[in-house]
């Protein structure tokens, strides 16, 4: 694989709240320096970067009810349609996980559905974020089901800011991959994020079967890969 294969299989993320629009604009920058796929932000700064990679090539990727997923369903489409309104090229997505651990399936395929048709309407990518750190394989594969029917473009291992249990990985492992992939083979698309920090993990998430990396540290990923 080689740098700009690899570098269009990473979202490179600024999602933390308290960044200035002088770190925004670096960061779109330094994505358009290395030809990422997109930039993974939160949705008041998408106007923005989206002017600043405007003729870059790189994608703006919005994050919606994030990181905990607990808004209403309504609040959720809403908010997907007011931010592709506003420039986003792909959209992630929080499941509900309060009606998703309380076994409401038909809610979060409901939620699921309706996100996705606003994504398909535009012609744009969609992803689901699991948050696998909170769910049992059960769940995860239950998920993976319901992605199957509603056919988002990806499901997602995780946003990187849950809290689970000491112990338990916070972002994307190798196993979680390897059971989302088992689970949907080439019919959806996967994406690992939480964690990512260096170009041997990112590679062995390829291998276990993820096509799109979720990471902050895209430029040190790249810087170190041998081609």
């Amino acid at each position: 694989m080689t740098k700009k294969e690899l570098a269009k299989m990473i979202d490179q993320t600024m999602l933390k709240p308290y960044v200035t629009e002088e770190e925004l604009r670096r960061h779109c920058t330094q994505a358009a320096e290395y030809g990422f796929k997109t930039v993974a932000i939160n949705n008041a700064p998408v106007p923005f970067c989206k002017k600043v990679l405007e003729g870059s090539g790189v994608l703006v990727d919005a994050a919606v009810s994030f990181p905990l997923g607990q808004c209403t369903v309504e609040t959720k489409v809403f908010e997907t349609q007011d931010v592709i309104a506003k420039g986003a090229d792909e959209v992630d997505y929080v499941v509900n996980l309060v009606e998703l651990k309380s076994g409401n399936w038909s809610y979060v395929e409901n939620e699921m559905r309706r996100i996705v048709e606003v994504c398909n309407a535009y012609g744009l990518t969609s992803k689901v974020i699991f948050e696998n750190c909170y769910l049992t394989d059960d769940e995860k594969k239950k998920l993976c089901e319901i992605a199957l029917r509603v056919r988002p473009t990806f499901i997602k291992t995780s946003t990187g800011f849950g809290t689970p249990a000491a112990g338990k990985a916070v972002g994307a492992t190798i196993e979680d991959v390897r059971l989302m992939k088992s689970c949907v083979g080439d019919e959806l698309k996967i994406k690992a994020a939480g964690g990512i920090r260096d170009t041997k993990t990112a590679l062995a998430m390829i291998e276990a079967g993820a096509s799109r990396i979720g990471t902050s540290a895209g430029k040190a990923i790249i810087d170190g890969l041998t081609e």
